[in-house]
């Protein structure tokens, strides 16, 4: 059974976010006001139309776009107030990032790549968690292997192992399937629905597919850089209708 200290603590969060790209004829308010918050241990779906501001609130929760007002927290940090070396220092240790385009660095092999961050931060490699990640994502047998010489879905495998790997305090995740076949995404999904139940890892991922969203424990809805609706525990049926109640 789950510690309840644990399901309640918030591994991000966002206070009165808003974002203005342009002004006068121009000004598009992609984040209007915008108060939310991510429980830790938990997987959590981010959707709604294009232009809708999904990806602007996860780039602005994820310190990689600054907000033209209001205030962002990983933990109790507040990164509105960190200089830019500081973001970088704390997006670095305690942010996983994974990304539709798998952004492997092609020279290096399956496990230097999954241990880069790490090894750039001059921090030590935890080996015990380092099995587990690989042994929970299936690539033992790969990780000599460089990312020309792997599958598009075992590309992205070492993806989510690397955002895994420094055991951060969250991981972002924009469609992170949107390059893959339907079986080769359930299974990274699939993955990721593990990351967060066995490992307890906190995810945050931004998708447009309602089937993808259907694995995490909750979608939230976004439009015209609002929050406009959840569901706990998601269908694909049931992410359908909302969308198309959206939509209307």
């Amino acid at each position: 059974m789950n510690d309840p200290a644990q399901i309640t603590q918030v591994a991000a969060r966002s206070e009165s976010a808003t974002k203005i790209y342009g002004k006068g004829d121009t000004l598009v308010r992609a984040l209007d006001d915008v108060d939310v918050a991510f429980e830790s241990g938990r997987f959590t779906a981010i959707m709604g139309p294009s232009g809708s501001g999904k990806s602007t609130l996860m780039h602005c929760m994820a310190g990689l776009d600054s907000l033209t007002s209001g205030k962002v927290f990983i933990g109790e940090t507040d990164l509105t107030e960190l200089t830019e070396k500081e973001l970088t220092l704390l997006r670095r240790t305690n942010i996983g990032f994974v990304f539709q385009s798998f952004n492997l660095v092609p020279t290096l092999n399956a496990l230097e790549n999954i241990t880069l961050p790490i090894d750039l931060s001059g921090a030590k490699v935890d080996q015990d968690w380092l099995n587990n990640v690989t042994e929970a994502v299936s690539l033992k047998d790969r990780l000599k292997h460089r990312p020309n010489e792997l599958s598009g879905g075992q590309q992205q495998r070492v993806a989510v192992s690397r955002a895994l790997a420094s055991k951060p305090n969250i991981i972002f995740a924009d469609e992170p399937t949107g390059n893959l076949d339907s079986k080769t995404g359930n299974e990274i999904l699939e993955f990721m629905r593990v990351a967060t139940t066995e490992l307890h890892q906190t995810i945050v991922m931004v998708t447009h597919d309602p089937v993808a969203a259907s694995f995490s424990d909750r979608v939230i809805f976004l439009e015209d850089g609002r929050v406009v609706g959840e569901i706990i525990d998601p269908t694909a049926d049931g992410i359908l209708d909302q969308m198309r109640s959206i939509d209307s």
